[in-house]
């Protein structure tokens, strides 16, 4: 990503943060009417808690674009822990587009193209990350995936 690409998805998280838990609401709705498969990954966990958790992701990622080196472990292990839970590649796909989708309701007329762009990088590198991770040992030392290009 560029470093206006990453100026970009800081600007605008910073404009959903306020927002965060009606922008959740939208992301599961969306994500469920989109992909009906992904309901049942969150059976065991309640929806309140899942939100919560997916804005500390956001927000984790939206602050850590800068240092991804210290970034892709912990993203890493948010992959094995995803597979581990059901999550298929297939997953991936629905959740990135519920989430551009989320992040365009939610900025109105300040999603432009660009935002897109920078947003859509943004989660191919947090997707790609956890896609590769998902195919290792759950036990995988967090280094493991430290070298991988992100920027």
């Amino acid at each position: 990503m560029s470093p206006e690409q990453k100026a970009l998805v800081k600007e605008s998280w910073r404009k959903v943060a306020p927002m965060a838990d009606a922008a959740a609401r939208l992301f599961y709705d969306r994500l469920f009417e989109i992909d009906p498969t992904a309901r049942p990954l969150f059976k065991t966990i309640g929806l309140a808690d899942q939100r919560r958790k997916l804005i500390q992701a956001l927000t984790m990622v939206v602050q850590g674009l800068d240092h991804l080196e210290m970034l892709v472990p912990t993203i890493a292990d948010l992959g094995r822990r995803h597979a581990q839970f059901g999550v298929t590649d297939a997953h991936y796909d629905t959740v990135g587009a519920a989430l551009l989708w989320t992040l365009e309701q939610g900025l109105g007329s300040a999603w432009a193209p660009e935002v897109k762009v920078a947003w859509s990088c943004a989660y191919a590198l947090l997707a790609d990350v956890m896609r590769g991770a998902a195919d290792e040992p759950a036990f995988a030392p967090a280094h493991s995936t430290q070298n991988r290009e992100l920027t």
